[in-house]
């Protein structure tokens, strides 16, 4: 067990995300790593429960040996072993983030040998990571292109700080993964704008739909507010653009003291920039494009000005892989980033 990979988690934007994409590597590689400064670039440094979550749900799958898995650890040591794939249950046990870590999972149970079922319950729809939306609608459109058939069934929505969302996700692996490109967005399909609101007012998700259609023209039964089960109260406001291509997904969640009107003023703000920038990849889908695209071999997209999740990405699975990844500026709005496997 002396082999292992050494990573500083203070690299890059030095938070959860360096975790996640080693935990995902190493199941993958059967690669042991050890990982210092967890979170060093958060307010409250070291691991919090949905990161304590994602690893032991990443342990329980691979048979991993686990030493430093508590709460405000700032260093753990993760000796992966054989995967096995079958039914799962994940509790964050908060309004921490399923979707991340379901992502920490996926990469691996893409191609294991057999069907795997998971129930993650946590939240669902909170401010500080992708909605389950987004990783239904955009991030696996692009992995289902890629060979494995992934879906969910979300039977609860878990809004911050109640959480105690729920959703299985049923993962079809494939034998190995498809290269794709991601250059164009392709024919417009349809523009769409959802409110899902649990235990508020109604009205407030009806209002914010009207903001919307006012704003862009969007036909009224394009632009939906929708009351949901979830066991706490909240807001969320989706815009949702679906391409023959690509589908991205722009959010503004609901919160005390946050008038309705920033709610959906923060999902048009995101959605104004992607549509002027004619990018096919928003900011939020190219940092999670990257992981399986060089798992694939190979993969290319273009997108905005690389966030630094992105280029914290690229920085962790440099540390496992001999990998080419180049960024090339092709105008003012877009870049282009290559990726591939050295031979």
């Amino acid at each position: 067990m002396n082999n292992a990979i050494e990573i500083d988690g203070s690299i890059g934007e030095g938070g959860g995300q360096v975790l996640r994409s080693s935990l995902s590597l190493s199941m993958f590689l059967k690669q042991p790593f050890t990982i210092k400064n967890i979170r060093a670039g958060r307010p409250r440094p070291g691991l919090m429960r949905q990161h304590i979550t994602a690893v032991k749900a990443a342990a329980k799958i691979c048979n991993a040996k686990v030493k430093g898995a508590e709460i405000s650890s700032l260093k753990i040591e993760f000796y992966p072993g054989k995967v096995q794939s079958g039914t799962y249950k994940f509790d964050v046990g908060s309004a921490g983030s399923t979707t991340l870590v379901l992502q920490t999972l996926l990469p691996v149970l893409m191609v294991a040998d057999g069907t795997t079922e998971i129930s993650l319950s946590g939240g669902t729809h909170n401010q500080y990571s992708p909605p389950l939306d987004f990783l239904v609608n955009s991030y696996l459109r692009q992995i289902n292109k890629m060979g494995p058939k992934v879906s969910v069934d979300l039977t609860a929505y878990g809004f911050y700080p109640v959480g105690a969302g729920m959703f299985t996700v049923k993962i079809d692996p494939a034998k190995e993964l498809k290269q794709i490109e991601i250059l164009s967005r392709g024919k417009n399909i349809s523009k769409k704008a959802f409110a899902y609101s649990s235990k508020i007012n109604e009205e407030i998700g009806e209002n914010e739909m009207k903001i919307v259609a006012k704003k862009f023209g969007w036909l009224k039964e394009n632009c939906k507010s929708v009351m949901v089960e979830s066991p706490g109260p909240g807001n969320v406001v989706l815009l949702i653009d679906e391409n023959e291509h690509t589908t991205e997904v722009f959010t503004g969640f609901g919160r005390k003291q946050y008038s309705l009107k920033k709610v959906v003023a923060d999902a048009i703000t995101e959605y104004t920039e992607y549509i002027q920038s004619e990018v096919p990849v928003y900011k939020y889908l190219a940092d999670q494009m990257i992981i399986p695209m060089i798992l694939a071999g190979a993969g290319r997209f273009i997108t905005s000005e690389p966030s630094l999740h992105t280029l914290t990405n690229i920085k962790v699975v440099k540390k496992f892989l001999e990998v080419d990844i180049s960024i090339n500026q092709l105008n003012q709005n877009q870049w282009q980033v290559d990726i591939s496997s050295k031979k």
